[in-house]
């Protein structure tokens, strides 16, 4: 029997909600009020002696609010990323936003009864909690930091209607970004997406990668007025709330707190990305000598040094990813097929779709959604193995509760950049040629730096960014900021051009997801210390590595890591993957 031949397409959301209208949606939002009002019918019984039958009931009643919750956030996501010029979807969302935060507000007073009881309690309560302990623990994180009642649903309101729109406005304002290419190359100037301007700034042609640069960069920078407002907005409502009214020590706390990570291992993660600059430094300098030139231009930062690899039909590139997965587990490979059989990839290359990739993991038991643009070339194959491991990951987590089964943000790239170590691994495995294996490990120093280097970086200058702001700094002391962030990045290994002030104007996270970025940092470097024991270990090391997948949110970040021997306040845990890459750089010295 031939196998079925994979074409990009959309995805379909049917299995999250059958009918974007009518009585099976509104019957969701139905489930988020009776949920509400369950929760709201049970606060009577919230005295420290609660009996525990009671308590677990309750519990039982947020995590169906919070299947609620998710069913309906995801939807209205999904649905508005998947064309973000439509403006039903767009006034859906919102919608779906005005509804959760009346819940959020609503049932608001069980996070602050539980934040506010006796240890001696909490502890009794906690352990008849069951699988959902863990949520509970990271509610206590916050007990320091929490506000009465009132003040909280008045945040919540404000967040709806404050931060949280202008976090909407932004994406709607870029997503709707246009940039015209005029080169000798092309046959008449070209308007292009934000996906299609990313192709070409990564393309073969130099002359191509830096008219793409500059028509994007200047798009950005001419908007800076508008989008830099935005910023100054988001983050000096980020330090109003947190530091100013709730007491987090920083900014960057936060999310640390979110995060269940320590400020003194985010701090270290931080100064030794800093200090080993140097290791991508020698890389950029090969990569100079590669294409010809005596100093290598940001312009020409990712550009592809194997012309040939570039060409990779859609199915192709989906039986090497799942050929990959499947050599190292044929688990992980039957998970990751799951979502094209399922029709949960979004594949195709439209006008008006998000750009970038993302997997959403909706409700535990239920297959992701998994959106990229596919075009063709050998980053897309990468960026298919990426979002494949995202989904992989929660498929293994999906016996957990709602409120624990996605991993906690250090450990959400786990599996993603796992899933592109094992494809690099298997196509090199293909091919004794030292040129190929040469762009495999090229191609992969190219995407470590962009996970390590470049978002640790996109990290300190937003927490210098953060301060700037809280010291009344304008957008344009925010660009020169960024640029000298820029050229202490990359010192004398690259050359920087002044346009490069606005490219901060164009990464979403410093907008909608404050201090996100280091997780990817933190999870790429754990990965390449996993997969240096797999190497080391063979197939021994598979059960392992598969448990910490499993684990999704249920547990904390180094709890979770110190089952395999990792210790996250250690250098050298740190240390560890920064010798890897030195080794990989090593090779790629003796391969020139």
């Amino acid at each position: 029997m031939t196998e079925a031949t994979y074409v990009p397409g959309p995805w379909s959301l049917e299995d999250l909600v059958p009918a974007s209208s009518g009585p099976q949606m509104e019957s969701v939002f139905a489930e988020v009020e009776a949920a509400a009002s369950a929760i709201e019918a049970m606060r009577h019984t919230l005295v420290p002696e609660i009996a525990e039958a009671d308590f677990t009931l309750i519990l039982g009643l947020i995590e169906r609010l919070a299947r609620a919750d998710l069913r309906l956030d995801t939807y209205a996501a999904m649905r508005f990323f998947a064309d973000m010029q439509d403006q039903d979807a767009l006034a859906f969302m919102d919608r779906v936003e005005g509804v959760l935060a009346d819940a959020a507000n609503r049932t608001v007073f069980f996070q602050l009864w539980w934040k506010a009881l006796d240890n001696e309690n909490a502890q009794r309560l906690q352990s008849a909690a069951g699988d959902i302990g863990y949520h509970l623990q990271t509610l206590r994180n916050f007990a320091p930091y929490s506000l009465s009642e009132e003040t909280e649903r008045v945040i919540g309101l404000k967040n709806s209607n404050g931060s949280g729109a202008l976090m909407t406005l932004y994406r709607t304002i870029t997503n709707g970004f246009k940039f015209d290419v005029e080169d000798d190359e092309l046959d008449e100037p070209e308007s292009l997406t934000r996906g299609g301007i990313i192709g070409l700034a990564r393309g073969t042609s130099p002359s191509l990668r830096e008219a793409a640069y500059r028509s994007m960069l200047d798009v950005y920078g001419s908007h800076r007025n508008a989008l830099g407002r935005v910023f100054r907005h988001i983050a000096a409502d980020w330090r109003s709330e947190n530091v100013d009214l709730r007491g987090v020590p920083s900014p960057i706390s936060v999310r640390n707190l979110e995060n269940d990570i320590p400020d003194a291992a985010v701090d270290a993660l931080l100064e030794a990305c800093r200090e080993n600059v140097g290791v991508f430094h020698r890389f950029f300098k090969l990569k100079a000598k590669w294409l010809g030139a005596k100093q290598l231009s940001r312009f020409d930062l990712y550009a592809p040094l194997d012309e040939t690899a570039d060409e990779i039909p859609f199915d192709d590139g989906v039986r090497l990813v799942l050929d990959a997965f499947g050599r190292f587990s044929p688990r992980m490979a039957d998970l990751a097929r799951r979502v094209l059989d399922d029709g949960y990839l979004d594949s195709e290359c439209r006008p008006g779709k998000r750009s970038g990739a993302l997997s959403a993991d909706a409700l535990p038991g239920t297959t992701p959604w998994v959106m990229m643009s596919y075009g063709g070339c050998a980053a897309d194959v990468s960026t298919l193995a990426h979002e494949l491991g995202h989904a992989v990951h929660a498929l293994l987590a999906e016996e957990h509760s709602a409120l624990t089964f996605s991993p906690p943000l250090p450990l959400a790239e786990t599996a993603s950049t796992f899933g592109q170590a094992l494809l690099l691994e298997s196509a090199a495995e293909r091919s004794s040629d030292p040129q190929f294996r040469r762009a495999l490990l090229a191609r992969s120093m190219d995407e470590s730096y962009t996970a390590i280097s470049r978002q640790a970086f996109m990290v300190l200058f937003e927490r210098k960014a953060h301060q700037m702001v809280a010291d009344g700094a304008s957008t344009d002391d925010l660009c020169d900021a960024y640029l000298g962030n820029l050229r202490l990045q990359f010192g004398d290994a690259v050359d920087v051009d002044d346009v490069f002030q606005y490219e901060w104007l164009s990464h979403p996270h410093l907008f909608t997801h404050p201090f996100y970025d280091y997780a990817y940092a933190f999870g790429h470097l754990l990965v390449l210390s996993l997969f240096q024991r797999y190497r080391d270990e063979g197939e021994s090391f598979i059960p392992d590595y598969l448990k910490i997948l499993a684990y999704g949110g249920s547990k904390a970040p180094a709890d979770i890591l110190a089952d395999v021997g990792i210790d996250i306040c250690a250098k050298p845990f740190w240390q560890g993957g920064f010798e890897v890459l030195s080794s990989m750089v090593d090779e790629l010295e003796a391969l020139s």
